[in-house]
């Protein structure tokens, strides 16, 4: 399954050249999950993959839009189907989207989805982690909503230093795959 998606990944997700990121960074190595993981085959590959990495507990998988929309949804189907067929797996409550501001009307809410009580236990999925930037923007959110969040599950760190900033929120970063499985 792994394999299969690292395959995937360097086909339609990886490229090598000279990029800026969204960072602000340039890069010689580019990688857009989005080929890969607005396919049926790919999304359910990685929300296999991603699930075995939420945190035990975890009421609900949360995530900054734009690229951690299909992860959320993905990973919180995944969950029931397991939890359904096993009853041996937690069964995630709902996926929640992070909007990057408040929308302007109605509630003026920043979170979307079916919301856990408060003092729940979340998980953030994000597809890349370069700085670790908008994964904290996405918790920093969370939490002033009431929320319990301590681990970040990414599809791929770019070990930039993203970890790094992790740790300095009290967060524990999880990656799928590094940059570095990319050059082999």
């Amino acid at each position: 399954m792994k394999e299969e998606l690292l395959g995937l990944l360097k086909d339609l997700a990886y490229k090598k050249g000279e990029f800026k990121l969204s960072s602000g960074k340039t890069s010689e190595h580019y990688v857009n999950c989005k080929p890969v993981i607005l396919t049926g085959r790919g999304l359910e590959l990685v929300s296999n993959l991603m699930l075995k990495h939420i945190e035990i507990g975890s009421k609900a998988v949360a995530g900054l839009t734009l690229g951690a929309d299909p992860l959320v949804s993905g990973v919180a189907i995944i969950s029931h189907q397991f939890w359904r067929n096993t009853n041996d797996c937690f069964d995630i409550d709902g996926a929640l989207i992070i909007r990057k501001e408040p929308k302007g009307y109605g509630t003026a809410s920043q979170i979307e989805g079916p919301l856990p009580p408060e003092g729940s236990k979340v998980t953030v999925l994000e597809d890349v982690v370069t700085t670790g930037g908008s994964s904290i923007k996405a918790v920093k959110v969370l939490r002033d909503a009431g929320y319990e969040v301590n681990r970040v599950v990414t599809i791929v760190d770019r070990q930039e230093g993203g970890k790094d900033a992790m740790l300095d929120n009290g967060l524990e970063l999880r990656s799928l795959f590094t940059i570095e499985d990319f050059s082999s």
